[in-house]
């Protein structure tokens, strides 16, 4: 029976949760701070299915008393409330299993973190910019409406408005998990703004969205890195133009995958304070490398699951925005919505959530379960 076999899955899962919670709680654990975090982040990943697996075992619980009751009981009112009782207990169970199958499928080690988030204009000159400033826009406020904090990293902008790249640094619960699904090309279609004789343009911008790397994610020899100061320009007042508040870092780094070593060279005049940009500078370093070491990884899923919404494939062209139709196609899942102002408006949960189903839908179909 599923039932059977769920259970004796759940169990070593709940044996395994009780065994962690003991261990964080063990001096030499918490004096190991790799370990800790590790255990600390396991039980949390736990905390959920087991939590699901004593509702399902209460709710088969209450379905065998009360197919005892209907046996042995002969008070007409006892049997209608054990009659009820069995009727709730199997229309939640298979709902359950379901919730249950879903969480037993191992989750991306990402999907819980921060995540760095880059956007460019791409082909359409000016109007890409414009457009990548638009989408810009569109996150910041869909992370506001998520209670998520966004920096902004670093800016080049367009000629006539917008960027022509812009880098944020998004914190908050399971940001990465959320935002990755908007990885690849987003086209836009619409009249520019620097269009004359009312013609329709196509442009695009990429959309990179990286999990940002935690300190014991990736190994760097910081009496390697090279630091320069320089003054912030732009807007912001005296201090921040007289300051060398700026930093530039550059590090010698050799790929693991390839041999080949590379200079990284990184910016960050995000703040006015000098340690702050080089703490900031030092973060994206690490999520540099995270993600080139970390490539190898995305190509394999990505090869194993074609169809998969989720690839992280950034040259995928994913979603088309139709200004004169107010449309939004999503052309992995081939989902259309006709409320195009309030999407460009941060209202994005939608799309998120049917691509979140699509990607569950095919995993349960990988897991076989």
């Amino acid at each position: 029976m599923i039932e059977n076999s769920l259970l004796q899955r759940l169990n070593g899962i709940e044996a395994r949760f009780e065994e962690i919670g003991t261990l964080i709680t063990d001096p030499a654990v918490i004096a190991d701070m790799k370990r800790y975090v590790r255990l600390t982040k396991e039980y949390k990943d736990l905390e959920k299915l087991t939590a699901a697996a004593r509702r399902y075992r209460t709710l088969l619980d209450n379905a065998d008393e009360a197919r005892l009751l209907l046996e042995s009981e002969q008070d007409p009112e006892m049997r209608e409330m054990a009659r009820e009782q069995l009727d709730n207990a199997r229309r939640e169970i298979p709902v359950m299993e379901e919730e249950i199958k879903l969480l037993l499928i191992p989750a991306d080690p990402e999907d819980s973190k921060n995540a760095i988030l880059e956007i460019r204009g791409g082909t359409g000159g000016d109007e890409a910019a414009i457009f990548a400033g638009d989408l810009c826009k569109m996150y910041m406020k869909y992370c506001e409406s998520k209670g998520w904090s966004v920096a902004v990293t670093s800016a080049s902008e367009g000629a006539a408005g917008g960027y022509k790249e812009i880098v944020l640094s998004v914190t908050g619960d399971s940001v990465y998990g959320t935002l990755k699904y908007e990885s690849g090309v987003h086209r836009v279609q619409r009249v520019p703004a620097t269009e004359t004789q009312g013609r329709v343009h196509t442009s695009a911008a990429t959309v990179a969205v990286l999990p940002e790397a935690e300190p014991f994610d990736v190994e760097i020899n910081e009496g390697e890195i090279k630091w320069d100061t320089f003054r912030s320009g732009g807007a912001g007042g005296q201090n921040v133009n007289k300051v060398e508040s700026g930093v530039r870092l550059r590090y010698m780094w050799k790929n693991p995958n390839t041999g080949e070593t590379e200079e990284i060279l990184i910016e960050c005049t995000e703040t006015r304070d000098q340690p702050k940009n080089k703490e900031r500078a030092l973060s994206r370093l690490r999520t540099f490398i995270y993600d080139k070491e970390h490539q190898k990884y995305i190509d394999d899923i990505a090869s194993r699951r074609k169809t998969m919404v989720s690839t992280g494939d950034r040259s995928a062209k994913i979603r088309t925005y139709n200004y004169p139709q107010g449309r939004i196609t999503d052309h992995r899942i081939n989902y259309t919505i006709y409320n195009l102002q309030a999407f460009v408006d941060g209202d994005i949960q939608d799309v998120i959530d049917q691509l979140t189903i699509a990607e569950n839908a095919e995993k349960l179909k990988a897991a076989e379960l």
